[in-house]
């Protein structure tokens, strides 16, 4: 279910339309971070570099205090959080068209990711928690983003849960992913972490046996990870759990044609650090 749901989440942070919007609202567009910041933290509030690295976990806390809370002085939260449902509301009508938009199957999905969405505990997930705050919206096709972006950020606030408890901070996280062949390393690179940083966390990793010499995975930095990944699997359960076997699969069904016309789209790198469309 992460699988099709997070591009229809992450289209927001590479379509035109979203870089439209953004600008509007006076966010430099050359990059996308200005934007992908304002757009994922908006739900905090007015939050500081310290609340956002906290929440985003795995870039650079310097990086973060470049854009944060500097995005706020741009545009209010609130601003950009109806910004960016105009901007979910273009793309989503440019890459499925109004006749999926204003169909049944896609009104069926969103009331069913809804029904999931609804059942995401927000104990100790701040992301998710702010994001499930919002009133929610009227359209289907936003009801669907809105429940997508619920999802992915319940997933990620247990994953980073996984990740604490494996004893992997943020840049560690970054390497022992890496060094599963996740992505290549310098996909990673969009993070801001130094080469020094990267180096010393793989000697940190190195030290615990998790790391060979080559800097790729030991058996037991694979066998970390599985159980990162098992955990974060086990932590995000709970909705799928309560929306049921035979709803999670009929959601399934009607999330694949949105999923290919997104995936299909080209906007989402082909190479990432979430493994978007490689199942």
């Amino acid at each position: 279910m992460w699988h099709l749901l997070e591009p229809l989440h992450a289209v927001l942070y590479y379509a035109p339309e979203a870089f439209d919007e953004a600008a509007a609202l006076g966010y430099g567009v050359d990059e996308r971070w200005p934007s992908y910041f304002a757009w994922r933290a908006a739900p905090l509030g007015a939050a500081g570099a310290t609340r956002v690295a906290s929440a985003f976990y795995s870039f650079d806390p310097a990086m973060v205090a470049r854009y944060t809370p500097a995005a706020w002085d741009v545009a209010a939260p609130a601003d950009v959080l109806a910004a960016r449902l105009r901007a979910v509301d273009r793309t989503y009508r440019t890459l499925l068209g109004d006749d999926v938009i204003d169909g049944p199957e896609l009104a069926e999905a969103a009331a069913l990711a809804r029904r999931a969405a609804g059942a995401a505990g927000a104990a100790g997930r701040p992301l998710a928690a702010a994001n499930a705050e919002q009133a929610w919206p009227d359209a289907p096709h936003l009801v669907l983003w809105q429940a997508a972006t619920i999802l992915r950020e319940h997933r990620g606030d247990g994953h980073l849960a996984a990740l604490l408890a494996a004893g992997l901070d943020p840049v560690e996280a970054l390497v022992s992913f890496a060094a599963v062949g996740a992505a290549p390393e310098a996909t990673f690179a969009s993070r801001g972490w130094s080469a020094e940083a990267w180096a010393a966390a793989r000697d940190r990793l190195a030290a615990r046996g998790l790391l060979g010499p080559d800097g790729a995975a030991t058996e037991a930095g694979r066998a970390l990870r599985d159980e990162v990944e098992r955990r974060t699997d086990e932590l995000a359960a709970g909705p799928w759990v309560a929306l049921g076997p035979e709803a999670t699969a009929r959601l399934s069904d009607l999330l694949g044609g949105p999923w290919l016309a997104v995936i299909g789209s080209g906007l989402l790198p082909a190479e990432n650090t979430l493994g978007i469309g490689k199942i």
